[in-house]
């Protein structure tokens, strides 16, 4: 199947690790929490890492009406999920997620749902990726990665997750049964 893919490498793409696609074996599913698309294009810009100069991203982003973007390639590493980049592909859904309160004790609820454009395309570039890339066999969520609990950061005494993207919103059973890809838990790690 041919997907149409838009190609929109980040500035600082090449100064990523760079690895072979027989070392990517999991895509991770994020969502942005952030509104648009652009708002999304401006936090993937900035240079985060100092010894890189680069930044947070994902590879691939798909919007709300479907329309996929490729920010890094599948060659090199990108920042988007702790202790899995080398082997991983982060895909990041636009969802407001928490946004614009990411931290406040009271506002750790994801109700936004993703539109039935996004899932295909989501699905589409799944099974493309599968066809591509040799031994990419799993397939999961940011917050079956990073577990992490923080201090909220109006009340502190309260933890909450860092990460819980996709979210309850996210349509797993959907997402599974349109490709071949095994879903790792949190709890098969």
């Amino acid at each position: 199947m041919s997907i149409k893919i838009l190609q929109r490498p980040l500035h600082y793409v090449e100064r990523l690790e760079s690895r072979g696609n027989d070392e990517i074996s999991l895509v991770v599913i994020h969502c942005t929490e952030l509104p648009d698309m652009t708002m999304a294009r401006t936090w993937g810009e900035k240079e985060l890492h100092p010894d890189s100069s680069s930044g947070n991203s994902g590879h691939f982003y798909i919007d709300r009406d479907g329309s996929i973007e490729q920010w890094v390639p599948v060659s090199r590493v990108a920042h988007h999920v702790r202790g899995f980049n080398p082997q991983s592909i982060g895909i990041e859904l636009i969802n407001n997620g928490r946004y614009p309160d990411w931290f406040l004790s009271g506002n750790q609820r994801m109700s936004e749902p993703y539109p039935d454009l996004q899932i295909e395309a989501l699905t589409a570039l799944l099974n493309h990726l599968q066809e591509e890339l040799p031994v990419l066999e799993m397939v999961t969520g940011h917050e079956d990665l990073d577990i992490a609990m923080i201090p909220s950061e109006d009340q502190p005494d309260i933890l909450i997750r860092r990460k819980l993207d996709p979210g309850p919103q996210f349509p797993w059973s959907e997402v599974m049964k349109q490709t071949s890809l095994h879903r790792l838990k949190a709890k098969d790690l």
